[in-house]
């Protein structure tokens, strides 16, 4: 109870809350009038919106207070005011002088220039601080390299670069750093397809996927982790997060699974590779189908019409090893209440296939541009949502109350507000990283010691290329992984005669995996914390599961017509993947006899025509190999029959 007097609290960061609207307001309207003119151009909208995200990180950090939680109210609302106006300065200076910088000034720049485009550097190094530290790291040591090069021995010595080249390379140059291409594609074209995520968030597609896969666990005990798989496949083309999906399709089905007899770090295991999927699973792709298509100079749809097939390959290996761990512990349905899955999730569910179905079209069957495919998707999506609730709202609410009508809309702002700021950010970090290893030569000198470690021969580079990438990972997003690691693999493995999109694949791959690396893993601890199991229980399970991403690896080397075209080669090589997979997962999770060693010579057996099937030169003895796997396979169903009868 309060003492008599005392003052009513006041509602902290309240302010703030009503400037973060505003400010995502701005940069929703300033974006969208951009994808239909374009006025300006891509450098100009990041000149005048990288700023504004900056704004935007700070409000939303200060409105949760998670901006400084150490420090007290008044100081946090001082250094989010001093943060805002830096941000505007540097809005103002840089759009203003836009032109006399790329032009007049361009090699030339004033101290004015340097100063305000380093304020806006250090902005975006705070941010990489706060939520990316490690490759906030990263970032300073590759500028302390390029300046201090002549002070490292062996061939990675370099002259050194001086501090107003950084600053210029990081700023105003505009070709790299803060401003440059990549912030510029997550603004334009992945915005673009956050538009169309956010859309389907704030109107409750997503929660539509969960509903439905709920009830689909209430089937049967069977149902229940293969739920988990399910309802990460779908909600994974949303977020493209695998700690995103994690969160929200996990807190369900992990209990869930607990509950109906599955073991706890089976449990956070299933849901771990299930989510990790999500980094796979198109059109997102966890950003990297964006990077891709950027490094490759192909189209965006390019790189989604190969992805399918991949992320496809990995579910149906999870789902394989999922249904032989429920066989072995489940004993019942229990934890997830029924779900009753109305008319509204139903037409909620046609829009999500609507959605899928119509950037495919568009993109494929009528080569529209992707950016502009997503924008019609976008409003012809936005209409119909937004008619729908209209209307059942009205209908349930005759009421005055603006709140409900607005609340999916403000949604709609923030999502794609957060979303896309904190994306651009990262990018821009990853920039400044970008830019700071090719100006000291890093890739060159990478490629030189991959090729002499690998001796030129192309197993011994894929696993050099593995090692160095997996490494990363376990620092590093799967983002900057795969543009490290393509950026240091793709020369040494074109010199000898490897496919570009085989290359960018398998770095792909790698950054995936990355996301799994023990002992670093964000997916790992967020489901081993809802189920409260070992960490490093969860992830070495998880890391059987996920077994697929080394099919996946291996692969798209032997089978490159997986990726190199999009096509009934591609189809082929996919259904040879997906039976490899399968057989792996039934060699790890499955038994075939009592006694171990019949047991281990089985399970030997089966992994080694799977082994055939995925690796094999000869289509025709893969092919065959698939024989005796569904003997194995038909064999175990067989024996696991007669054990329930």
């Amino acid at each position: 109870m309060s003492s008599p007097g005392a003052q009513p609290a006041p509602q902290p960061y309240a302010l703030s809350r009503v400037l973060f609207f505003l400010f995502a307001l701005f940069f929703f309207v300033y974006l969208f009038r951009y994808y239909f003119t374009g006025v300006g151009g891509p450098t100009y909208l990041a000149v005048i919106l990288v700023p504004v995200t900056f704004i935007l990180f700070t409000l939303d950090a200060l409105r949760n207070n998670d901006l400084y939680p150490r420090l007290g109210s008044t100081t946090n609302n001082i250094i989010a005011g001093v943060y805002i106006a830096l941000s505007i300065v540097a809005l103002l200076y840089i759009g203003i002088e836009f032109e006399e910088i790329g032009t007049v000034r361009a090699g030339v720049w004033s101290t004015t220039d340097l100063v305000v485009g380093g304020l806006m550097v250090c902005l975006v190094m705070e941010y990489t601080r706060k939520r990316h530290f490690p490759l906030f790291i990263l970032n300073v040591f590759l500028i302390l390299y390029a300046i201090y090069g002549w002070i490292v021995p062996g061939m990675f010595r370099h002259p050194g670069v001086d501090w107003g080249r950084i600053l210029s390379s990081m700023s105003v140059e505009m070709a790299t750093g803060v401003f440059s291409r990549l912030p510029q594609l997550a603004l334009t074209l992945i915005g673009s397809f956050i538009l169309v995520l956010s859309v389907l968030r704030a109107f409750g597609c997503v929660n539509s996927i969960i509903n439905t896969a709920s009830r689909l666990a209430n089937k049967s005990a069977h149902a229940l982790p293969q739920a988990a798989v399910l309802g990460s496949m779908g909600v994974g083309t949303v977020t493209g997060s695998g700690a995103a999906n994690a969160i929200t399709i996990g807190s369900a089905t992990i209990p869930a699974m607990i509950a109906s007899g599955i073991p706890r770090v089976n449990a956070s295991a299933i849901e771990t590779s299930a989510s990790l999927g999500s980094q796979l699973m198109p059109p997102v792709m966890g950003i990297s189908a964006f990077l891709m298509a950027e490094f490759l100079g192909k189209s965006y749809f390019d790189v989604v019409a190969r992805g399918y097939a991949p992320a496809l390959i990995y579910y149906a290996g999870v789902s394989a090893g999922v249904y032989l761990i429920s066989v072995r512990y489940q004993t019942g349905i229990a934890g997830i209440p029924v779900v009753k899955t109305g008319i509204l999730d139903k037409i909620n569910l046609l829009i999500y296939s609507g959605v899928i179905a119509g950037l495919i079209l568009l993109m494929g069957v009528a080569q529209v541009v992707p950016m502009l495919a997503a924008l019609r998707v976008f409003v012809a999506v936005g209409i119909v949502v937004s008619v729908i609730f209209m209307l059942t709202t009205l209908r349930s609410r005759p009421s005055r109350d603006l709140r409900p009508l607005a609340a999916p809309f403000l949604r709609f702002i923030d999502h794609f507000a957060t979303m896309t700021s904190d994306l651009t950010l990262l990018l821009s970090t990853l920039s400044i990283m970008t830019g700071v290893i090719v100006i000291t030569g890093v890739t060159t000198k990478m490629g030189f010691l991959l090729m002499e470690a690998a001796g030129f021969h192309l197993v011994a580079m894929i696993l050099v290329a593995f090692f160095f990438g997996a490494l990363l990972g376990t620092g590093l997003p799967p983002a900057p992984t795969y543009i490290i690691t393509a950026l240091v693999i793709a020369p040494a493995m074109t010199k000898v005669g490897v496919e570009p999109w085989v290359i960018h694949f398998f770095a792909f791959f790698v950054a995936v995996w990355g996301e799994l690396t023990p002992p670093t893993s964000v997916v790992a601890a967020v489901t081993a914390k809802i189920a409260d199991a070992p960490f490093m229980g969860t992830l070495f399970r998880g890391i059987q599961l996920c077994s697929v991403l080394f099919v996946l690896m291996g692969g798209v080397f032997a089978r490159p017509e997986l990726v190199i075209e999009p096509g009934m080669a591609q189809v082929g090589a996919m259904f040879l993947l997906m039976a490899g997979t399968v057989g792996i997962q039934f060699s790890i999770q499955a038994e075939y006899s009592n006694k171990r060693g019949r047991d281990v010579v089985a399970r030997i057996a089966l992994a080694g025509f799977s082994l055939i099937v995925v690796f094999h030169p000869s289509t025709f003895l893969a092919t065959m190999a698939i024989i005796p796997i569904g003997g194995f396979v038909g064999y175990w169903f067989v024996k696991q029959r007669k054990n329930l009868s």
